[in-house]
C-alpha cells in the first residue's frame, strides 16, 4: 500500500510543477450510504467528516481534493420500487401515500438542515423543483398504467437526486465550497441496459476528468455526486443496479486517479461471516481485490459486485468504514494485502433466497451447444444464473437462480426446450449457497475435505458443488434451513473467530 501522502503513479508526472516544500494534496473519493444520511444530524455529521478530510492537509496550506458520492436516504429507493409496482397494479392510493411520504421526509430535512437562511431557501426551492418533476413523471406513468425500464430508472433516480443537494448545502452551511451533480452531470456515460447499466469507461473517463478536475484543482470545490445513476449516450438516465453508489465511487476514482476510495456505511467492514449468523464474526483488516470480489458475489451485501473493476488496474485502495464508529479502521481492499498470511480461509458467506433448477435429458449427451442453448434461453428472459454444475455424463445441468426469477426461468425452459433438447426439469425452490473464500486456499491440499467434513458433522446434505480454477472460493448448495448451521460450522472449523489474534 502507498504511504498516506504518496500520490498514485498516474499523478506523479503532473506534480513536478509544485514546490517540493508543499505537501501534495491527496485526492479522495468518499461515498456515503443511505443510512449515513437519513436525518438532519446524520447529514451534518457526514458534512463534518468531509470537512475533516478536506482540511487534513494543512502543512502546505493546500486542501485535499475530495469528491463526495451519496446514496438516497435509506428506504427511499425501496419505496420508489414499490411505487412502480403499485402503478402496474393500478393502486393509485398506494402510489399517492408512498410519494407523499417521500416528499414530506425530504422537505422536512431540507427545512431544518441549514442555519443560513439564504441557503435554506435555495435548498427548499431545489427540493420543490425536483419533487414537481417527479410528480409530473408519475402522472404520465399512472395515466398509461405502465412502467418501462427507462421510466423506472428515471423514477428511481430521484432518491439520489434529492439527497445530493442536501449534502451539498450542508457543506456550504459550514463554509465549504460545494456543488451538487448528478452522475450524468459528472460525466458518467453508460450503455442503455436500464436497471443494470455498465459504464462506457473511455468516454466516461474523458468526461469525468473534464468536469471534475478543474473543480478540484482550480476552484477548490467539493463535488457532491449522486451515486447509482448515470446516463446513456442519448442522455437518458440509467441506474447501475442496487448498491450502485459504490460503483459510482470507484468509477470516479479511476477517472480522476484518486489516492483512495472510502466507502462509508453502517457496518465496520467486510467480516468473516454475517454477524447475524455468527456472533463471533470478526472484521477483516485487509483483503485482496480478488477476495473482496468473491465475497461481494457470494453475499457480502455491503459491496457492489462490480465496484472493484474500475480500480483494479490502477491499484487504488478501497477502505470500507463505519460512519457511526469512526474509531474502527474498517477493511482495506488492496492488490497485495499483508495481513493474515497464514490463513487458508478468510470468510464464510451465504446467499439466501435462491432456487436450484436441474435439467435432464439423454439427448443432451454428446450434443455440442447444449449448454449454450439452455443459457441463451435464460439470458433472453433476463435470468441471471448464479452458479452452474455439470457432470461428465453430460446428461444433466444444474443451475442456481434467484428465487424471484424461478417461475420465469422454468417457463422459459418449458416453452423453448422441454420435450426437445431436455426431457425433464426438477426444481428445489428453497436452497442456499454457502461459500468459503480465501486466497490461502490456492494450492493448499485438504481444504475440501475439511469443508465437507465440518458440514457432514452437522448432518447437512450437500446438494451441489462448484469450485473455480482460481481456487479462491469453494461453493456448495444446501437446503436453506441448514444454511446458518453450515456457516457456523465452517467458521469454527477454520477458527475465524481468532483471525485478528
Amino acid at each position: 500500500m502507498r504511504p498516506a501522502n504518496q500520490p498514485t503513479k498516474a499523478r506523479v508526472k503532473n506534480l513536478s510543477r509544485f514546490s517540493l516544500a508543499l505537501t501534495i494534496p491527496l485526492r479522495l473519493v468518499m461515498k456515503f450510504g443511505g443510512n449515513a444520511v437519513s436525518s438532519v444530524e446524520r447529514i451534518r455529521h457526514v458534512a463534518r467528516d468531509i470537512v475533516a478530510r478536506y482540511v487534513q492537509n494543512q502543512d502546505g496550506h493546500r486542501p485535499n481534493h475530495v469528491v463526495a458520492v451519496v446514496s438516497a436516504i435509506k428506504g427511499v429507493t425501496d419505496d420508489l420500487i414499490q411505487v412502480c409496482d403499485s402503478i402496474v397494479r393500478g393502486e393509485c392510493s398506494r402510489v399517492e401515500s408512498l410519494t407523499k411520504s417521500i416528499e414530506d421526509r425530504h422537505r422536512s430535512i431540507a427545512s431544518q438542515l441549514c442555519n443560513n437562511e439564504s441557503y435554506a431557501s435555495e435548498l427548499s426551492s431545489i427540493v420543490d423543483m425536483l419533487i414537481k418533476e417527479m410528480n409530473d413523471l408519475l402522472r404520465g406513468m399512472m395515466l398509461l398504467n405502465e412502467v418501462t425500464p427507462r421510466s423506472r430508472d428515471y423514477l428511481l433516480s430521484f432518491g439520489e437526486r434529492l439527497m445530493a443537494p442536501m449534502l451539498c448545502y450542508a457543506l456550504k452551511d459550514i463554509g465549504i465550497r460545494a456543488e451538487h451533480l448528478t452522475g450524468k452531470d459528472a460525466g458518467i456515460v453508460t450503455d442503455s441496459n436500464y436497471g443494470d447499466a455498465r459504464p462506457l469507461m473511455d468516454t466516461t473517463r474523458l468526461r469525468v476528468r473534464h468536469r471534475l478536475i478543474p473543480m478540484l484543482e482550480q476552484e477548490g470545490v467539493v463535488p457532491v455526486v449522486t451515486g447509482f445513476i448515470g446516463s446513456d449516450q442519448h442522455g437518458n438516465i440509467t441506474t447501475l443496479g442496487r448498491g450502485g453508489s459504490d460503483y459510482t465511487a470507484t468509477i470516479i476514482a479511476s477517472c480522476i486517479d484518486a489516492d483512495e476510495v472510502m466507502l462509508w456505511t453502517d457496518v465496520d467492514g467486510l467480516m468473516t461471516a454475517d454477524p447475524r449468523m455468527v456472533r463471533s464474526a470478526q472484521v477483516l483488516r485487509e483483503v485482496s481485490y480478488a477476495e473482496a470480489m468473491e465475497m461481494a458475489l457470494f453475499g457480502a451485501k455491503y459491496l457492489h459486485p462490480r465496484a472493484l473493476e474500475p480500480v483494479l488496474e490502477k491499484g487504488i485502495p478501497i477502505r470500507i468504514r463505519n460512519v457511526f464508529n469512526p474509531d474502527c479502521q474498517g477493511t482495506t481492499i488492496l492488490k497485495s494485502p499483508a495481513a493474515y498470511p497464514s490463513k487458508i480461509v478468510k470468510a464464510v458467506t451465504a446467499i439466501r433466497s435462491v432456487s436450484l433448477i436441474d435439467v435432464r435429458g439423454s439427448s443432451m449427451v454428446g450434443s455440442p451447444g447444449t449448454a449454450g442453448r439452455i443459457f441463451n434461453v435464460l439470458g433472453d428472459s433476463r435470468i441471471n444464473i448464479i452458479m452452474i454444475s455439470q457432470g461428465p455424463s453430460e446428461s444433466s445441468i444444474s443451475m442456481v437462480v434467484r428465487r424471484s426469477d424461478l417461475d420465469n426461468a422454468v417457463n422459459a425452459l418449458e416453452l423453448n426446450l422441454l420435450g426437445r433438447l431436455i426431457k425433464g426439469i426438477n426444481v428445489t425452490d428453497d436452497v442456499a449457497i454457502i461459500a468459503v473464500v480465501g486466497s490461502g486456499m490456492r494450492g493448499t491440499k485438504g481444504v475440501a475435505a475439511r469443508v465437507f467434513g465440518a458440514v457432514a458433522k452437522q448432518g447437512i446434505n450437500v446438494i451441489m458443488i462448484a469450485q473455480g480454477s482460481s481456487e479462491l472460493n469453494l461453493a456448495f448448495v444446501v437446503e436453506d434451513k441448514h444454511a446458518e448451521d453450515a456457516v457456523r460450522a465452517l467458521h469454527d472449523e477454520f477458527e475465524l473467530d481468532r483471525i485478528n489474534q
